[in-house]
């Protein structure tokens, strides 16, 4: 358990279009903790997040991680963090596996093999990703948490294109990642499972 693995956010302006998304905004997101990010369409949910991941700038505001400021220590934060987008950011010309293959190169074939079992693409390695569904297309790129180890998740809409039988599957591997100290900041319009003791965060 890495009971010392957190994500402070103090402060923090954001600023898009010339508009202000968010003013003086702040949370603490711990180890073991399902963050989920709530506000209208429109409010800077996602941009939020690329802001943690560090793909934007915020206007004002710190961020710390495990206590260190990722202004000048932003390294610590992306040896832990997986971030995946609202877009399933899939190489369209690439199979199915050279999907997984390009954003975890050190995986064997058969730990891919296996990811994409869990996920419902088992028999789909050597398909080309554009002959596949939406929903398929995010499979791929959620199959990135079954072949990871890092610790902080910031997924945004994940559960976009999923069937029911999707959405479980998820939800099961988020409280497993979760239970075993792992991080994980979301937004969704999703109701999520009772079992993932969801905190909610309120972007105003």
């Amino acid at each position: 358990m890495h009971s010392n693995l957190d994500l402070s956010i103090s402060g923090l302006v954001i600023e898009r279009s010339e508009r202000i998304l968010c003013d003086n905004f702040s949370c603490v997101v711990k180890a073991g903790e399902v963050a989920r990010i709530m506000g209208e369409n429109g409010a800077g949910k996602s941009t939020l997040l690329k802001v943690i991941a560090g793909i934007l700038q915020p206007l004002e505001g710190q961020i710390f991680f495990s206590g260190e400021d990722i202004s000048y220590h932003r390294d610590m934060l992306h040896r832990e963090l997986l971030y995946l987008g609202h877009h399933a950011g899939i190489k369209a010309v690439f199979s199915v596996a050279e999907n997984l293959n390009w954003y975890c190169p050190n995986q064997t074939s058969d730990a891919i093999e296996l990811a994409l079992d869990v996920v419902g693409l088992a028999g789909y390695s050597d398909t080309p990703a554009h002959q596949l569904s939406a929903g398929q297309q995010r499979r791929i790129a959620l199959a990135r948490l079954w072949l990871t180890d890092k610790k902080v998740w910031l997924l945004d809409e994940p559960f976009t294109a999923l069937d029911v039988k999707g959405v479980a599957v998820l939800e099961a591997k988020i409280k497993q990642h979760t239970d075993a100290g792992g991080l994980v900041i979301l937004t969704t319009h999703q109701a999520l499972d009772d079992a993932l003791s969801v905190k909610e965060i309120k972007l105003v």
